[in-house]
């Protein structure tokens, strides 16, 4: 081959390098920008006096003696509007049955929205729920609740040639010319005096147990539970992987049985993780029973087999990587095989296997499927150590999967999920971080 031709092709396969290392980072770049800017909407937002209330009713906290005078604030603020509520009550009782029927429906929808953006009436029974004992507790949501206040929506089918068309129209009309209709301009011009909104940091969002169904609260049992998972698979899967590997490479003579095994670790490296969900509810808990229900322990093993093969390989391809002349000098001084492999070859080949063990930590602490059959739950509470033998947790992973798919309130929670993505993806971020300071480390150890 020419020289210049040789030039030539290195320059375009380094140019096609960069070209795919820029494509990778942009892709990384509009995937985690989002994530990013709405997940740590969970953690600093505008709340509203709402959400100080909850946090002193739930949690205790905040300082009494300020949340009563903003409290008594916002309800003077609000009296007007619950005054002209109860004027147009006893003019509906004053007007004839024929006009007043019109106007129940009307009503009945307008106090559920206020309902839904200032709380339960003053002097009302208290509802059962917590969701409704509470108006909306961040300023984004607000914006939305006070929307649904002014304006109502209805559906346009009069176009037969074309889907129904959404149509927002002011909700004043329905109650124009009667004692409510200067309720829509107040509200509207007073919402912040009502609200009282203020930024805040919500850095428990981290530890707090969630309450109504993550309506209120954090993710705290979420973050341990996903702590307990991958901490207990790499328990498992750790030493079953690097004996195996120095068994493979230390002891073990080539031959058909040897390459058989390798084959199979590599095929169980591409499983579906589904299938080891299976095989974890089959194994562990229908077959030797390992616990009587869903277990920590149960879905720590099931991830440990779906990591073991990452684990093995890579702890083999860095055991393989030691040069040759460490083995043969140590066992020119006299070391026996074992005392080799221990003393020279692993924490030679140390950066390495934390490299593949970080890796398959990040893969056990977001996967979900192997979880779903053998330890996951939507709700619980916060595990203590010997708890995790025989209770099932709550966990990142399948929490943000269930509150996406299967929550009643989606579009109120929409800030708990992304922060359950910022917070898994900070935990694998922080892990791989970890990883490149370890193995710097040990390697400027090694090097002397």
């Amino acid at each position: 081959m020419r020289l210049e031709t040789r030039r030539l092709l290195d320059r375009a396969f380094s140019s096609l390098g960069l070209i795919a290392i820029g494509v990778m980072a942009l892709a990384l770049v509009v995937i985690l920008t989002p994530i990013i800017v709405r997940g740590s909407g969970a953690f600093i937002f505008r709340s509203t006096i709402e959400h100080r209330k909850v946090m002193f009713d739930q949690w205790d906290r905040g300082n009494a003696g300020r949340l009563e005078t903003a409290k008594a604030e916002v309800a003077a603020a609000r009296q007007p509007v619950y005054d002209m509520l109860a004027a147009f009550n006893t003019e509906l009782d004053a007007m004839p049955r024929a006009d007043r029927k019109p106007y129940k429906q009307s009503l009945r929808d307008l106090e559920k929205a206020l309902a839904g953006l200032l709380g339960p009436v003053p002097g009302e029974r208290t509802p059962v729920l917590i969701r409704q004992q509470y108006g909306a507790t961040r300023w984004d949501r607000t914006q939305i609740k006070l929307d649904d206040v002014l304006t109502t929506e209805e559906w346009d089918y009069s176009d037969p040639t074309a889907l129904g068309k959404l149509v927002r129209t002011p909700r004043v009309e329905q109650f124009r010319g009667t004692k409510l209709e200067p309720l829509f301009p107040y509200v509207e011009q007073n919402i912040k005096a009502m609200m009282q909104p203020r930024w805040t940091c919500y850095w428990q969002f981290l530890f707090d147990t969630s309450k109504d169904s993550h309506i209120f609260g954090g993710i705290g049992p979420e973050v341990l539970g996903t702590i307990y998972l991958t901490l207990g698979a790499m328990f498992f899967a750790i030493p079953m992987g690097v004996i195996a590997a120095i068994y493979l490479c230390e002891y073990a003579r080539e031959g058909r049985v040897i390459s058989f095994l390798r084959i199979c670790i590599s095929t169980l490296a591409g499983v579906p993780s589904i299938v080891f969900g299976l095989f974890g509810l089959a194994f562990f808990l229908n077959t030797i029973h390992i616990s009587d229900s869903k277990s920590v322990l149960a879905g720590a093993l099931t991830l440990s087999l779906l990591v073991l093969p990452t684990v093995i390989r890579a702890s083999e391809e860095a055991i393989l990587a030691v040069p040759r002349a460490y083995k043969e000098a140590a066992m020119s001084l006299g070391a026996g095989r074992w005392r080799t492999v221990m003393t020279v070859i692993l924490p030679a080949a140390l950066p390495g296997i934390l490299t593949g063990v970080v890796i398959s930590m990040g893969r056990a602490a977001g996967e979900t499927a192997p979880i779903i059959f053998t330890a996951a739950v939507s709700v619980g509470r916060p595990l203590l150590p010997l708890e995790a033998l025989s209770q099932p947790t709550p966990a990142l992973s399948w929490n943000i999967y269930n509150l996406c798919t299967e929550h009643e309130a989606v579009d109120e929670i929409r800030h708990v999920q992304y922060g359950m993505v910022f917070t898994l993806v900070a935990v694998v971020l922080l892990l791989n971080v970890f990883a490149i300071i370890m193995r710097a480390r040990i390697s400027k150890k090694l090097r002397g």
